[in-house]
């Protein structure tokens, strides 16, 4: 299926990086804050609005490590975002598109795996996404006199947290499109533009906090290996993909400025940039001291060593086999993050240590 943006043909769905997530789980009932987060983004922080809006269905080994089923999820467990929402002490985030055993007392998750900044085969661009959330709120607004719907007030959505986590699957796409890495840098000011739109469009509406995450590096996934490497002199030290990270960090660079932007004309909004990609590169540069013994591996896929990715042949299907329960991975599936990669990194998001401003995630939610 073939739209074509920005002068090359975009890939169909079954070529995009997703990971699916069906969280119907909520945390115990003892709550301890009210804190508010609308989430914005891809396969990262997708809790299963694919799986719910597209009826999809993912099975086994997902699921394995902490919901001891398969939950819709492209890992073993949890996410960062729900480690997120535990550290917080409030329900996981239920997706917007999942119509039955949502909770949106703590807020909406709108990301769905797949998604990028503009139209490709998944139909929920961030636009989109920005739009859900401007339908969920009048829908709020006039549910609650009558008692119904999510009941946030107000003043909770003036004080929410706004989280962004996009921009993997912008690169990706280029990428996968054959566009030179001159070509797929030149597209980086475009899907930044769009960015800053969606901001802009939430800031209008009355978003005051906005907790903005760069990508990360690319050219460690195992996919990414085992599909894209043509020779041994396109990788870097650590045996990862360098025009993939680099193209990463020159978008990390141009997201930095537009942070700067919006916390200059923002005077009355706080505006907390996070720096995922030295996160998720330090699980891969120090793997060791976390555990992990193959770090380009992924745990479940097919084909062994050096990456244990096949195409077609990837973690779900008959053919392919996990990794034992307990194995340290980075890698799920060779796109995303197992359970214990994503609990270290929303530790380190939870640090407040790679934000810019170096605010906690806790404080900017109550304060």
């Amino acid at each position: 299926m073939g739209n074509s943006r920005a002068g090359y043909s975009l890939p169909s769905f079954n070529n995009l990086f997703v990971v699916v997530i069906l969280v119907l789980y909520p945390l115990p009932t003892h709550v301890d804050s009210k804190c508010i987060i609308f989430n914005f983004g891809d396969s990262n922080s997708d809790t299963g609005a694919l799986t719910s809006g597209l009826g999809l269905y993912l099975g086994p080994p997902a699921g394995r490590q902490f919901f001891h089923k398969t939950t819709g999820r492209f890992c073993d467990g949890r996410l960062y975002i729900d480690f997120i929402c535990e550290n917080l002490k409030i329900n996981y985030l239920s997706p917007y598109l999942e119509s039955l055993g949502s909770n949106f007392t703590h807020g909406v998750n709108f990301a769905v795996a797949g998604a990028a900044t503009q139209m490709t085969g998944v139909p929920f661009p961030l636009s989109t996404q920005v739009l859900q959330f401007l339908h969920f709120k009048n829908r709020t607004r006039d549910l609650r006199s009558k008692g119904l719907g999510s009941l946030i007030s107000e003043k909770e959505f003036h004080d929410a947290v706004y989280s962004f986590d996009m921009g993997q699957n912008d690169i990706s796409i280029a990428f996968i499109a054959n566009l030179s890495y001159p070509r797929v840098v030149d597209n980086i000011p475009s899907i930044l533009s769009r960015i800053e739109d969606a901001i802009e469009l939430v800031y209008e509406n009355g978003g005051r906090k906005f907790w903005i995450y760069n990508t990360g590096p690319l050219g460690c996934l195992p996919q990414t290996l085992a599909l894209r490497k043509k020779n041994d002199s396109e990788l870097d030290l650590l045996g990862c993909l360098a025009d993939y990270n680099n193209a990463a960090k020159a978008f990390n660079e141009q997201m930095n400025k537009l942070c700067d932007k919006l916390s200059s004309e923002y005077k009355n909004a706080t505006t907390v940039c996070t720096d995922m990609y030295s996160i998720k590169y330090d699980l891969f540069a120090n793997h060791k001291e976390y555990g992990f013994e193959n770090p380009l591996m992924a745990c479940c896929g097919h084909g062994g060593p050096p990456y244990n990715y096949a195409d077609r042949i990837t973690c779900g299907q008959p053919t392919a086999t996990a990794c034992a329960v307990g194995d340290r991975s980075i890698s799920w599936d060779g796109v995303h993050y197992t359970e214990v990669a994503n609990k270290i990194a929303a530790s380190k998001i939870l640090s407040g240590k790679y934000s810019n401003p170096q605010i906690k995630l806790t404080t900017l939610c109550r304060s």
